[in-house]
């Protein structure tokens, strides 16, 4: 049976409407199908990746915004709604779904909206020891365990991480735990190289400082001829980045490019010392598992992984900053303007 929800009849959603034009509009409230359940949003994550180029209009415009996710079919044209970290509780169930979800906080794929509907199939049901604002973080947080999968880090490496944005703190985390030589963080943020260090990293150091390559030299690999990185990941989102990876990267290194640059123009150069450095680049996106791990590994279960690994780092130290919904355009002028103030955002309702 269908619960009531409130004689509410009307939802919020936020929309992109063109570059730098964002909006809190009304929608009619969904009901749930038979087989699905309607969820009202407590907390929703803004992604200062994807979002920004969305926000920015730097997205492809012939690319389907996600293939994998339902609540994110189509193609990336204006108007258009985005988002997938919203964590809320259901409110309503359809005739075929068992009355257990009533009232159960769930994680979803799903567009800053105050309320939508989903089949239970696609929803996470949130573990009573998280939050929803810890469990907001789980998109990102599965990106991070999906990087350190595919750069495979070995004992006693060093890795450095270019970018100390939301993912970038959360590798960084990530790679702490394990026994590498070193871990070092690079962000030109003071704000962002602060955070490193809570995060676990041994360094963290501005590539804008006159000292950096000499810094980063003495942090690398002083065990190894040539010295350099072993492991180097780049989720700063600037095609700028790469060239400084590059040069990080030890010889026979592997570069986990984790960045996701939309439509913005990327210059590599790899005409000089690349040709014969042995430095394997490798394209890290969560969509789809390496092909090397799908014989022991499913999304399913590196999700539970990233559940667990949010149980353990507690990234909740990483919000800076709560708008609601109905201030969304706020809030993305803040990501986009403020990256030197803000690191996660999130929208309330």
């Amino acid at each position: 049976m269908i619960s009531p929800t409130r004689r509410r009849t009307k939802r919020l959603a936020v929309k992109f409407l063109g570059p730098h034009r964002v909006a809190t509009v009304e929608e009619d409230l969904p009901s749930p199908a038979a087989h699905q359940v309607l969820v009202e949003t407590v907390v929703s994550a803004i992604s200062a990746g994807t979002e920004l180029l969305i926000f920015r209009g730097q997205w492809p415009a012939d690319l389907a915004i996600d293939e994998t996710i339902p609540a994110l079919s189509g193609t990336f044209s204006y108007p258009v709604k985005y988002g997938y970290a919203a964590v809320g509780k259901v409110i309503a169930v359809g005739s075929e779904v068992s009355e257990v979800w009533s009232g159960r906080t769930v994680f979803a794929f799903n567009p800053h909206e105050s309320h939508f509907t989903a089949s239970p199939d696609r929803l996470v049901v949130v573990p009573d020891t998280l939050s929803p604002e810890q469990v907001a973080f789980l998109p990102n947080m599965e990106t991070a365990v999906n990087l350190v999968m595919d750069g495979r880090p070995l004992i006693g490496e060093s890795a450095v991480v270019f970018g100390q944005g939301v993912v970038g703190l959360l590798t960084v985390a990530l790679l702490s735990r394990h026994p590498l030589g070193a871990v070092i963080a690079v962000d030109t943020c003071a704000i962002r190289r602060v955070k490193s260090a809570e995060m676990g990293a041994h360094a963290a150091v501005d590539p804008a400082d006159p000292q950096y390559t000499k810094q980063l030299g003495r942090l690398l690999n002083r065990h190894v001829p040539g010295g350099g990185a072993d492991l180097t990941y780049e989720v700063s989102g600037n095609p700028s980045a790469l060239d400084p990876a590059l040069a990080a990267t030890g010889f026979g290194g592997r570069i986990v490019v984790g960045s996701w640059y939309g439509a913005k123009p990327v210059t590599v150069d790899l005409g000089g010392r690349f040709h014969r450095s042995g430095i394997q680049i490798v394209s890290s996106q969560v969509s789809t598992l390496a092909a090397g791990l799908t014989r022991r590994w499913t999304k399913a279960g590196r999700l539970q992984v990233a559940l667990a690994m949010i149980e353990e780092v507690r990234p909740e130290s990483l919000i800076t900053h709560r708008f609601h919904v109905t201030r969304a355009a706020e809030a993305y002028e803040l990501v986009h303007s403020g990256p030197d103030r803000a690191i996660q955002v999130m929208l309330t309702y």
